[in-house]
């Protein structure tokens, strides 16, 4: 009898053993696939970036890093936007990208809410998704790749607490419903007031992300806060608008300016002084390895467990920062495209 069970143990086991190492052939196969392929994918394969304010300088960078990215790879890709600021309408234009069923989609998003439904619908639809530049947390999206918006505010406040000698009164230009300049605007103020006690954020406010609404904004500041001695804008439109409201109220260089991005305007005002610094953002970074996880998320590429996805296991980092450098009249040439 003892001689039976003990067969029948092993016949059990070996029959275990034998489904653990087909599941996990099987679970594997198309990750050596790929590998020995080197990663190359199929050109009627197309992936999608969406974003807003399309028409923009900034997101040039992002699209040539989503390109590189497919010529790498030998897939397609297909760049979509809504033409302005409008939540409604990235929406929009995320639905019919969604309805085309596309290997994936790299989206920034307008703000943290408003495309919350959308990009699960895409991934309940069994579509990759991956954020970048601007992220919507609550969402199911597999990653976030962009700037770590905190820390680029933290390295503005201490550029300008450093050009002010640490004392002053400074104010922040910014879009406050959007969640990358929210965490920007947030990391500027939490460094003054820890770091910088003899200096005062004095005023908040909203350029809308528009050159002239900026410049605007800027002036009424000026004219309100005649000790006003620095100011941070969160992003490129803002910075020149800010720019062209302190040179036009004759106080530049007195008031110091730091800004975000690399555009040519932005690089032209720091290179004549009216800028002080701008911070630079990893944007090729953002496009390319957006496109990269993407490609590893539907071909299921090194695959952590057979049964990942129910297991809540990714196989791409939920957070990837990207990279900021601070851009000076010292180092403007290198950042100007060539």
């Amino acid at each position: 009898m003892k001689k039976l069970l003990m067969i029948y143990a092993v016949l059990i086991a070996t029959f275990l053993l034998f489904l653990y190492v087909y599941a996990f052939r099987d679970a594997s196969e198309h990750s050596d696939e790929a590998l020995k392929g080197g990663l190359h994918g199929d050109i009627g394969e197309k992936y999608v970036m969406v974003n807003f304010q399309s028409g923009i300088d900034y997101w040039k960078s992002c699209l040539k890093g989503f390109e590189d990215a497919a010529n790498i790879l030998n897939v397609s890709v297909e760049y979509r936007g809504a033409t302005q600021y409008d939540a409604n309408e990235e929406r929009t234009v995320l639905e019919q990208v969604i309805a085309k069923k596309p290997a994936g989609i790299a989206v920034s998003a307008i703000n943290p809410e408003a495309l919350v439904v959308s990009i699960n619908k895409a991934v309940e639809a069994g579509i990759p998704v991956v954020l970048f530049d601007s992220g919507a947390p609550k969402s199911k999206a597999y990653s976030f790749l962009g700037t770590d918006n905190y820390n680029a505010g933290v390295k503005a406040a201490q550029q300008l607490g450093e050009l002010l000698g640490g004392s002053g009164q400074a104010a922040v230009i910014t879009l406050p419903l959007q969640l990358n300049h929210q965490d920007r605007t947030r990391g500027f103020q939490d460094t003054i007031r820890t770091q910088y006690p003899n200096m005062q954020v004095i005023a908040v406010e909203d350029g809308r992300g528009d050159q002239l609404d900026s410049e605007r904004v800027a002036k009424k500041l000026l004219a309100e806060n005649p000790d006003l001695t620095g100011i941070f804008a969160t992003e490129a439109n803002g910075g020149v608008g800010v720019g062209n409201a302190v040179r036009g109220a004759g106080r530049s260089p007195q008031v110091k300016i730091i800004s975000f991005d690399t555009d040519k305007g932005t690089l032209d005002m720091v290179k004549s002084g009216v800028i002080s610094a701008t911070l630079a953002q990893g944007t090729w970074n953002m496009g390319y390895w957006s496109l990269m996880q993407l490609f590893h998320l539907k071909h299921e590429i090194v695959q952590p467990l057979a049964d990942w996805k129910q297991s809540g296991i990714s196989l791409v980092p939920p957070s990837v920062d990207t990279g900021i450098t601070v851009v000076t009249q010292q180092n403007v040439e290198n950042y100007y495209a060539k």
